[in-house]
């Protein structure tokens, strides 16, 4: 499904991307393998995992490179790109697996814990897309792959994930609408799978799948059988594929005249309301079984 086209993966040394570049190269990919190669805490970069990669690439009979700068930087994002065109002379897709986390309550958060997650997750994925979609929009071609995940709903002691997380969700949308004229696409898998990360959220997973079962999400997504999908987040897991809602507005009220608070008070809960929070519920159930527990 991928012969003759150029793919870039980042985060392609473990985990899904790693994956994702292997699916991607057995579909008849030419594969960009980048990653830093950075531990948990992002210390001790090598190349070494981007290049065990290429070499299984190459075992399988495919073609490859590797690709290990950071590229959460405009010049790492761009070398990503770069790296395809100066090897095969174009690029096709880009998929951003890359991504690190750095667990805490929001108010026990320091800076640089937020500022390393969005860093690396939103403006990495932005410094991809960005050197990838000027070339893409010139040759009037071109999939964007985002990895997003389920916590850009919100979670409990990971707000700098979920604000990036988020963020990619809007960047995909915005790269949707803004390159569709030019005939290039761009979509988000939210995947669940075993990898080092996943082996770090806080709370337990209610359903779990396997890297290799995301990859081929990823590959149908950067295929011409996918050339009308875009803006889309899929969830990826197991043996399940299921598509996130659009935002949009559900119930709405007016008034003559500008509002007051009151105004507000007296007639919101009646007439708009509120939209629960799907994580949500079992927080209410855990704190109202605690208060029950506490006076029994």
């Amino acid at each position: 499904m991928l012969e003759g086209k150029s793919i870039a993966v980042t985060g392609a040394g473990r985990g899904i991307g790693r994956a994702v570049a292997l699916t991607c190269a057995e579909a008849g990919a030419n594969v960009v393998v980048a990653d830093l190669g950075v531990g948990m805490a992002g210390e001790d970069p090598t190349s070494e995992v981007a290049d065990g990669v290429v070499k299984e690439i190459g075992d399988a009979g495919g073609t490859a490179v590797a690709f290990a700068e950071d590229i959460s930087t405009m010049e790492g994002g761009a070398g990503v790109v770069r790296a395809a065109v100066d090897a095969w002379g174009q690029i096709d897709g880009v998929v951003t697996c890359h991504g690190i986390l750095r667990e805490r309550m929001l108010f026990n958060m320091s800076e640089e814990e937020w500022d390393d997650v969005v860093r690396v997750h939103l403006k990495g994925t932005f410094t991809i897309f960005r050197a990838a979609s000027a070339l893409m929009r010139k040759q009037g071609s071109g999939s964007l792959v985002a990895f997003t995940s389920g916590a850009f709903q919100g979670s409990v002691a990971q707000a700098n994930y979920s604000a990036a997380k988020g963020g990619i969700v809007s960047l995909v949308r915005s790269a949707a609408l803004g390159l569709y004229r030019y005939g290039v696409r761009a979509n988000a898998v939210a995947p669940v799978a075993r990898t080092r990360m996943s082996e770090n959220v806080p709370a337990g997973l209610v359903e779990i799948g396997e890297a290799t079962d995301v990859a081929p999400m990823c590959a149908y997504l950067l295929s011409d059988r996918a050339a009308h999908v875009t803006g889309q987040i899929y969830t990826a897991v197991g043996s399940r594929i299921a598509v996130w809602n659009q935002p949009e507005e559900v119930r709405s009220m007016t008034t003559d005249g500008r509002w007051t608070p009151e105004q507000i008070a007296d007639r919101l809960d009646d007439e708009v309301g509120q939209e629960e929070m799907p994580l949500m519920a079992p927080l209410k159930e855990a704190l109202e079984k605690a208060r029950q527990e506490a006076k029994a």
